[in-house]
């Protein structure tokens, strides 16, 4: 069996490695840290908990222990698609160069930019950041890369594939072409795989298990839900979680539950507090002082259940985790292998339960397809609980669907409405066109008048309905005004009936209407 000791360390690195309680090196430490040490570019695959991060933070130690660094001139780079992973990446450097005098500085998101600009003044030999914090203080001229010796990407597919390839484009182009480079993640698929052959120059593949498998010491079980309704679904999805939490019993010492959406992960985290569990949610749009002090509630044991996105699927190192719960099927099937890997690390058995609604069937699908195995079904836990009471839109729509019987005539509803609809009383076209019953005969006999008619008819005025011989002589009334009447009674005002107050403006149109008439 391999030993540290045979992979041709430091003494200063296998001391501070056998104080961190390792001894016998993981498959994919023992294959990358020799190929890394040799100055070879390097593209590991394996499954996540079998420490990649070691797997490149030692030979970088060794090989970096000869040089002097030179203000903010980085000698290394490791790229991390969370701050939560490079913070991990940078205590895990702390712990492995304790007995050499390497400087390390951390640029992530969330802390003053006045902090980190002085480290890099200073001078440090290695550079952890996320992408976007790092091109920030490279805009700003506060930091070249022009002296990068060995560049580190970790988790690649999730920064090649989620949208950071623009960043790592121009990161790549901003340092010396003969870099060493390393590529580490859990899945490599293959079009993520062409585009790493544009970054490294003849790698040593270290493949220590297929990609995307998962681990073994893993239990894993998905349990087939279906709301009642659409309105009642998310309420009785989180208490299918919370019996599944209850069902685990005293082998449940701490869980992570993943959320797809970040308003999930308030909702389900909020939901457990007050049904009594010491839940705390963790998201991108949290500060970064409360996602740390968060991630070390957790860790310490006062956290008891982590409600979170997919920033706490890659990558966090918290052995003791027990289970994952999948309160989401994941959009992407090999997020899936990331979160559940979070259980069952150095050797120690997990469990990973998750809900699948009817809508995330081919997700489940797909993951199945990517892990190659089925993944066991589970009973639902809340099978025999009462009928949840249908929701008022619900009745009413059932309602509306069913015709309604009365028991007197045994009818539906709509051959009421059809019945009440031949009994209605008759349109005005049809009064009007029938005759009057106690007309007199004369008028009963004459033309029935149009619709057009009647309609003026019913427009008259009061004293159009009076009596033709009560009414004024036509001669007598007042002649109605045409249009030159009204013409000649405004120019006879001269201005409009403006007065003084006319604008000059209206002056002379009226003026020019005057010379043309």
């Amino acid at each position: 069996m391999t030993e540290f000791s045979d992979l041709n360390l430091d003494p200063k690195v296998l001391q501070a490695v056998a104080e961190a309680g390792y001894t016998t090196p993981t498959p994919i430490q023992a294959g990358a840290i020799p190929e890394a040490l040799a100055g070879r570019d390097v593209l590991g695959i394996a499954q996540t908990g079998t420490g990649k991060t070691a797997s490149f933070t030692l030979p970088m130690i060794q090989l970096l222990s000869q040089g002097r660094a030179r203000a903010r001139m980085p000698r290394s780079l490791v790229l991390c698609p969370t701050r939560e992973l490079a913070a991990q990446v940078a205590e895990n450097f702390d712990m492995y160069a304790k007995y050499t005098k390497l400087t390390k500085a951390l640029l992530i998101g969330g802390v003053s930019f006045k902090d980190q600009e002085a480290m890099i003044d200073r001078g440090v030999d290695v550079l952890i950041a996320t992408p976007g914090r790092l091109l920030d203080h490279f805009e700003r001229g506060k930091l070249l890369l022009t002296g990068v010796q060995i560049m580190v990407v970790d988790e690649a597919d999730r920064m090649l594939d989620m949208g950071f390839i623009p960043d790592i484009e121009r990161i790549f182009q901003l340092t010396p072409f003969t870099r060493q480079t390393l590529f580490f993640s859990a899945t490599m698929a293959p079009e993520i795989e062409r585009i790493t052959n544009t970054f490294l120059s003849a790698p040593a593949r270290i493949e220590v298990a297929r990609a995307a498998t998962t681990n073994q010491n893993i239990t894993q079980g998905v349990v087939l839900f279906k709301g009642s309704n659409k309105e009642r679904e998310p309420s009785e999805k989180r208490a299918v979680l919370r019996a599944l939490i209850d069902g685990e019993g005293e082998a449940l010492t701490n869980a992570i539950i993943f959320c797809n959406r970040k308003l999930d992960v308030d909702v389900v985290a909020k939901s457990l507090k007050k049904y009594g569990y010491n839940a705390e949610p963790l998201h991108g749009d949290l500060d970064q002082s409360q996602r740390m002090r968060t991630l070390d509630g957790f860790r310490d044991g006062s956290v008891k259940f982590l409600v979170a996105s997919d920033v706490a699927a890659r990558g966090l190192d918290i052995p003791s985790v027990s289970h994952v719960f999948n309160f989401d099927v994941p959009s992407h099937a090999e997020d899936y292998v990331h979160r559940i890997g979070r259980t069952g690390r150095a050797g120690r058995k997990g469990s990973t339960l998750m809900i699948c609604v009817p809508r995330d069937e081919k997700n489940l699908a797909a993951i199945e397809t990517l892990v190659q195995q089925e993944i066991p079904r589970v009973e639902n836990p809340l099978k025999d609980m009462p009928a949840v009471p249908k929701s008022r839109s619900e009745r009413n729509a059932k309602r509306a669907d069913a015709p309604a019987t009365t028991a007197a005539e045994g009818k539906s509803s709509e051959g009421k409405q059809v019945e009440r609809s031949r009994r209605r009383k008759p349109r005005r076209e049809e009064a009007v066109a029938a005759p009057q019953a106690d007309a007199p005969q004369d008028v009963a006999q004459a033309a029935p008048k149009t619709a057009d008619t009647t309609a003026h008819d019913d427009r008259r005025t009061r004293e159009d309905r009076a009596p033709r011989e009560e009414r004024a002589p036509r001669e007598e009334r007042r002649p109605r005004e045409d249009r030159r009447n009204r013409d000649d009674r405004h120019d006879a005002l001269g201005n409009g009936g403006w007065g003084d107050d006319m604008p000059d403006f209206i002056r002379y149109s009226f003026a020019e209407r005057r010379k043309k008439a």
